[in-house]
């Protein structure tokens, strides 16, 4: 049985394609039109899909949408607008996208021109079957967090011998961990719905027990008030302090505008309160977080969790819930956000369909397009370039990343998600910590607060890094141990903690070799490793791509496929 995951209708639009119960490829939409986030119908992601499986859409037994939209419409905007009178002009405000949710299944046909059934499943429910059935776990608590399902901004399940029950589902819009962090991303000169991982970064820089200035409170203080806790598993946003006004483009209320003093513009200077602002955001959501775990964990007896929904990026957060203890082992699926919703809805379609769906460990996230050593060949002639082919391409590259340069790596199929695992990744050297800053300025283009992750090989993972557990997928932050600190300062983030990636056979066998390579030549085994793009841009998906964001950076070299290119 073929089925066809499809997200779409808002941020991060992506295909999947399960061929009888297993995932065999999975893209972003954003890879192929280059709107990073994208909000286009995923036709381009969807052929690719079914061309690396040497499918087209007549082999297709269903569509898995992810997201039922009437449901969306009666609930978020007909059932309310029936219950307040506001909200008739929240609906009228919105007649398009409401349109749009009504008309899912004829504007899916439209795209694809597919005939068979297509079905339709819960956001939230997709986000956990997304991370549980990948996990391994037969029994997991599972938590997905974001901005806003159809109605829901959050929900807590229960896996249990491959069945999901759900647990707690009564936040809804606008209550959102999710979209108080766009708020504030917002408010701090960011882009919402883009730019929340920026803001993550800049939390380890502030104090969020600081007085607010011209106030008697701290800036913990307010987002207590903020986000107001509710019963066990609940919170409530003070509708006081935070405002969702599209129409004006407005987030925060004149209030908080009052005590907190204008939005900063991008190019305005990053001050101790903004830094403040989003420190006491991360420690009211962790705060938050943790508490609902705590409950769920003693009520349930459940020693796993499973994490996935937009809020499961923030690395963050799932350091502080690993080095909780709470849970004996957590899983974050590496495509979090409303992307790997695909994943989730592939599973629930099968599970509906009757094939035997059961959690079964499968860490294999390199799902999308490939290049064969033709294509790649092909690029590297048409774009004129010069290059060779290394007789030992691990040693020959081991060699230049010890000697300072930095490396672009673009091999085999490329990550689902945002996280570049070593295929689509650009490698440095983990010292000195002056290498952090030129990447950020001379090859990112992005701000020089941001950290980078340390790839490492796994059996040396507890020797440099605290950490309980393999984090194969970069989405746990862990501190460093200190003895190591000198030794990769590149890589530790002002907080001491690193996001770091466990590297095994199992995972990427030439990311492996590379980082063995490397650690022959430095007695080091881990890289400093960043995704393959520049900011504001998704990650290289071609060999063409590669090719161009090399020539048009200071990465020194390009290794694609088995061949190398210089710029010396």
């Amino acid at each position: 049985m073929n089925i066809l995951g499809i997200r779409y209708g808002g941020h991060d639009s992506a295909a999947t394609l399960m061929v009888n119960g297993v995932i065999v490829a999975a893209s972003s939409q954003e890879r192929f039109d280059h709107q990073k986030h994208s909000r286009a119908f995923p036709l381009d992601a969807a052929k690719d899909c079914l061309k690396m499986a040497g499918l087209s859409m007549d082999d297709v037994d269903e569509i898995a949408f992810a997201n039922d939209s009437l449901f969306h419409v009666k609930e978020f905007y007909l059932k309310q607008a029936l219950e307040s009178d506001e909200r008739i002009g929240f609906l009228i405000r919105d007649i398009d996208r409401l349109k749009q949710a009504y008309e899912m299944e004829s504007i899916v046909r439209e795209y694809t021109g597919f005939k068979g059934p297509i079905n339709f499943y819960r956001h939230h429910l997709c986000h956990m079957a997304s991370a549980y059935y990948p996990s391994g776990f037969e029994n997991a608590i599972l938590m997905s967090l974001d901005g806003m399902g159809e109605i829901e901004t959050g929900m807590y399940g229960l896996g249990k011998s491959g069945e999901i029950e759900i647990l707690y589902k009564d936040t809804i819009y606008p209550n959102s961990l999710g979209l108080i962090y766009s708020a504030m991303t917002f408010y701090l000169g960011w882009r919402n719905h883009c730019d929340e991982g920026i803001i993550m970064g800049l939390a380890s820089y502030g104090d969020p027990h600081a007085t607010i200035p011209n106030s008697d409170r701290t800036y913990y203080d307010l987002f207590s008030e903020i986000i107001q806790e509710e019963g066990d598993l609940g919170y409530r946003i003070n509708k006081d302090w935070i405002v969702y006004d599209k129409v004006r483009n407005k987030w925060v209320s004149d209030k908080f505008y009052d005590l907190m003093g204008p939005k900063r513009n991008w190019e305005d200077k990053i001050t101790p309160h903004h830094q403040h602002i989003a420190a006491a955001l991360q420690l009211r959501l962790e705060t938050i977080v943790l508490k609902h775990l705590r409950f769920l964990r003693e009520k349930t007896g459940v020693t796993k969790l499973c994490i996935a929904g937009g809020v499961g990026l923030n690395c963050s957060l799932n350091g502080v819930i690993e080095r909780s203890r709470i849970f004996d082992e957590i899983f974050v699926q590496p495509a979090s956000g409303d992307d790997g919703s695909t994943l989730g809805a592939c599973f629930m379609a099968a599970k509906a369909a009757g094939l035997p769906i059961v959690p079964e460990k499968n860490h294999n996230y390199y799902l999308g397009s490939g290049a064969t050593d033709e294509e790649i060949l092909q690029a590297l002639e048409e774009s004129g370039a010069k290059y060779t082919k290394p007789v030992d391409l691990y040693a020959t590259t081991a060699r230049l990343l010890a000697e300072g340069n930095i490396i672009a790596w673009f091999q085999g199929r490329a990550e689902f998600g945002p996280r570049a695992l070593g295929n689509r990744s650009i490698l440095t050297r983990p010292f000195p910590a002056s290498m952090k800053d030129y990447v950020n300025n001379k090859v990112k283009f992005r701000e020089e607060f941001r950290p980078f992750a340390p790839a490492v090989l796994k059996e040396h993972c507890s020797t440099y890094f605290d950490i309980r557990q393999e984090s194969p997928h970069m989405l746990i932050a862990c501190k460093v141990q200190p003895d190591k600190k000198e030794l990769i300062p590149a890589v530790v983030h002002v907080d001491n903690t690193c996001r770091v990636q466990t590297v095994g056979e199992e995972n990427n066998p030439r990311f492996r070799k590379l980082l063995e390579a490397f650690q022959a030549e430095t007695d080091v085994p881990v890289l400093m490793n960043t995704s393959f793009n520049v900011k504001g841009q998704p990650i290289v998906n071609t060999p063409e791509e590669a090719i161009k964001c090399f020539q048009n950076t200071a990465i020194d070299h390009l290794i694609v496929g088995d061949y190398l290119l210089s710029k010396s």
